[in-house]
Order: structure tokens, then sequence, then C-alpha cells
């Protein structure tokens, strides 16, 4: 009798172990496992007094017209070589830069006219209205000082007809002030002016959306998207909103701390803009890559005198 008791004692101490073991075995399975340390990259500009920074920009516009059965297209391409030359570059890093435009060629295609074109160096006189772009190659357009993360912290425009329209302001592609892993994202606010019948305008409120794809052989992959804030449900200003209504990628060398290339694609069509059977179709792919600047030959040495 005693010694079945005790042999019923040690079953169940037994069985009270085992119960305990698969416990903490599933304890175990259900805690959650160490997250590993999720990889932050910092993308800010460097540059240095004296460098001269070129790039090749295109863009190509079609735009299709419609309006009560009548379609006219234009189209525009516009090449250029843009020029930042660094000033000055202070002990906290904010960079003083000179904006200029080296060459233009541009392009322009309307339905029943002769195409217009000007090559600023054919030296050729520029075609009637086109003289206020003639005049800005080659001379300074605008100075900026930018701090590492290319917020603009001073602006001063050299020439009369310089743009001070929002879209064009953004001379410098805007960085994240602070470190960011794949998938984060930061936004540049933009308020857009239209106009309005009778004279009156009025303020969309519009960002471009910033988000850190991916990071190979330390080039950032960036996406950006212009996103509409303000509701629009009138034909007439989608139409003017639609040319800013871009979306696309830009590389950024991390350890040269600049921008490599970046490209642009639009394609949005807005109907009964101006009458029932109205349309706009409008097309467009802005480019802009970075020229290298060019190696510098050892010059020959001079043959010893006889």
């Amino acid at each position: 009798m005693h010694s079945n008791r005790t042999r019923f004692v040690l079953f169940l101490y037994a069985a009270a172990l085992s119960l305990a073991a698969t416990r903490g075995i599933l304890a175990a399975d259900d805690a959650p496992s160490a997250q590993p340390d999720v990889k932050k990259f910092t993308l800010q500009y460097k540059f240095k007094p004296g460098e001269v920074i070129r790039t090749q920009v295109l863009h190509r516009v079609s735009l299709d017209t419609t309006i009560a059965g009548s379609t006219q297209t234009a189209e525009t391409t516009s090449g250029s070589v843009k020029v930042w030359k660094i000033t000055d570059v202070d002990p906290s890093g904010k960079i003083t830069l000179e904006h200029s435009v080296e060459s233009v060629d541009m392009r322009q295609r309307v339905t029943g006219r002769e195409e217009i074109v000007y090559d600023s160096k054919s030296g050729k006189a520029p075609p009637q209205g086109y003289e206020a772009v003639a005049k800005s190659v080659g001379v300074p357009l605008t100075q900026v000082t930018i701090d590492t993360s290319g917020k603009v912290l001073k602006r001063v425009d050299k020439l009369q007809n310089t743009t001070t329209d929002g879209q064009n302001n953004q001379m410098v592609i805007p960085l994240p002030s602070g470190s960011v892993a794949i998938g984060d994202d930061w936004n540049l606010p933009n308020d857009v002016t239209i106009q309005l019948e009778g004279g009156e305008t009025k303020i969309i409120k519009t960002r471009q959306h910033y988000v850190l794809e991916k990071v190979s052989n330390g080039v950032a992959t960036i996406s950006v998207a212009t996103q509409v804030l303000t509701p629009v449900n009138n034909p007439k200003i989608q139409s003017q909103l639609i040319q800013r209504l871009t979306q696309g990628a830009i590389k950024f060398d991390i350890d040269a701390g600049r921008v490599l290339s970046q490209q642009l694609e639009l394609d949005e069509r807005v109907l009964g803009f101006n009458g029932v059977d109205s349309s706009l179709h409008y097309l467009g792919r802005f480019t802009e890559d970075y020229l290298p600047t060019p190696a510098k030959t050892a010059a020959k040495a001079k043959p010893a005198a006889k």
C-alpha cells in the first residue's frame, strides 16, 4: 500500500516536471526573437570650395490639346548643361554655390507651324521669343547657400527675369536631416498658385514625397512623387496642375555626397477643361546626369636640347 502510494507520488512529480519543461519550451518559442539592428544611412551633400559640378539636363514634353473636335500637338525638347561653381564651404558644412547654364539646345514644334530651333553653341542669333534665354547662357543666374541636407538658407537671383516659380525654385534635391533606413520617407511641401477666371488666384498645397528604396555599392536609390494635398475637382484647375505631377527616381552617391542622376516621368490626362468635348494629354520626361570632370593627362616631357 505504502509502495503504491510512493509510486503514485513519484508519477505526479515526474508529470509535473514534464509539464514544466514543456511550458518552458513553449515560452521560449513564443518569446519574440531578437531584432537585428536596422542599418541606417546618412545622406549629405559634400562639396569642396573651387569644385565645378556639371550636369546634362534633358526635358521632353508633348501636349495634345483637343477642343470642339480639333486637336493641336505641341512638342518641346530642351537640352542644357547646368553648372554649379562651389564658392565656399564653411566649417559647419554650409555650401555656397553659383548656378549658371553653360549651353542650351531648344526645339519647339506646334501643329501647323514651322519648327523653332535655338542652339546657343551655333553662334546664330536667337529666334523671336528666345532673347531672354540667350542672355541667360554663360552668366551667373543664382547664388544659393544650402546646408548639408539641401535646405536653401539664402538665395540671390542675379537676373531680373529669373523665375520665382516654386517648382523651379527647387534647385537642390532635399535630403533627410537625420539618418534613414531602407523604406524611410521625407517630404518637401510646395504651394502652387493657380490662376482663376476673373484674375483671382487659388493656392493648391502639394508636396514632393521621397522614399529611400535601396542602397547598392554606396549609391542610394530614392523614389519621388508629387502628391496633391488640396482636393481638386475642377478640370480647369487640374489642367494647370498636371505638368507638376511627376514621379521617378534619383541616384545619390553617399560617399561623394552628390546626385548622380535623376529621371522624372509624367503621363496625365484631363477631360472637360474647356467644354464637354475638350481634353489635355501631357507627356513629359526630365533627366539629369552628372558629368564627371575630365581626367587631366600629363603633359609630354620636352626632349632635351642637343
